[in-house]
């Protein structure tokens, strides 16, 4: 028989896969077990041969209408590693404390929704830890238009606006490690019971307790992805001639510019960087730009491309 269903997880060399008849486990069939890539991650649309005893073989996979990446780990040449597919929004998270925010990661998770043309949302989780970072989010992102939504678990707060947020899409989770997005999940649904990381008292980072991409069927419809905390996220394959439109708030001044080439760096007579200065929005986050216009004008060795070339 044959059926589709959506990837939750590799498991070994097997895949569990969420299909209208329940979850089975699959295995790759034939060409796909032997090609190179990543070809089978959480969030995919696979074809099924579903046989006798509940199991099952992974025969095609549906195109992606998105995908989310990072760089790969431990790669001599580094290459975009995709993290999910089929997404239909990023659910950045961070916390009021413990950790704090990092403002250029954050910055860098919404740069990589921009460029895959995935709308993103912020999430401040812990706010009862300290509400006045909801504030200082919220006046850092509001003139690119991102919504920042306050949670706290313990209180609970803000956890039916999240429930709302996801329902009836497909949404990553991702942020830095230790700033709860295990435990939100499990606050939406207690029944999924995902393990929680301990702050490390030293370090005030988490400790990684989520190992891959995980897909979780939500009641009210639709799938989140609760992905590994990422320390680094790459930004490889992006554009650094269309960066600037990556940062929503740039966009009514990239053709103030007197140059039409201008990076926004140190040109003279630059909109973008004229805004900045008179508290449009904030410069902080030009600071961000500029950080990772140098990230992704090194050319990528793995595609052979070169500036000039």
């Amino acid at each position: 028989m044959i059926t589709t269903g959506v990837v939750l997880a590799r498991a070994g060399s097997a895949y569990r896969v969420h299909t209208d008849g329940g979850e089975v486990v699959a295995t790759l069939r034939g060409k796909l077990k032997h090609r190179d890539d990543d070809r089978v991650v959480a969030g995919d649309v696979v074809e099924l041969e579903v046989h006798a005893a509940g199991r099952a073989t992974i025969c095609g996979v549906r195109p992606r209408r998105s995908v989310l990446a990072r760089r790969a780990a431990a790669e001599r040449s580094p290459r975009a590693q995709p993290i999910a597919a089929n997404v239909d929004q990023v659910v950045v998270v961070a916390s009021a404390r413990s950790p704090e925010p990092s403002p250029r990661l954050l910055d860098r998770f919404l740069v990589i929704a921009a460029a895959n043309r995935i709308p993103a949302v912020l999430v401040l989780n812990k706010i009862d830890l300290d509400r006045s970072v909801l504030d200082s989010l919220r006046g850092r992102y509001g003139p690119a238009g991102y919504q920042v939504l306050g949670t706290s678990v313990k209180q609970p707060e803000g956890l039916a606006a999240l429930r709302d947020l996801l329902r009836g899409r497909e949404s990553v989770l991702t942020g830095q490690s230790g700033v709860g997005k295990s435990s939100l999940l499990n606050a939406l649904d207690p029944g999924l019971n995902l393990r929680i990381g301990e702050i490390s008292q030293k370090w005030d980072a988490g400790k990684h307790t989520t190992r891959a991409a995980l897909v979780v069927p939500v009641a009210t419809g639709g799938y989140v992805v609760d992905t590994p905390g990422l320390r680094e996220v790459g930004t490889w394959g992006i554009d650094p001639e269309r960066l600037g439109a990556y940062f929503a708030e740039f966009r009514p001044f990239l053709d103030q510019c007197r140059f039409d080439n201008c990076r926004h760096l140190a040109e003279p007579g630059c909109g973008v960087r004229q805004a900045a200065e008179r508290g449009v929005f904030d410069p902080d986050r030009l600071v961000s730009y500029q950080r990772i216009y140098e990230e992704v004008n090194v050319p990528s060795w793995s595609s052979g491309r070169r500036r000039g070339r």
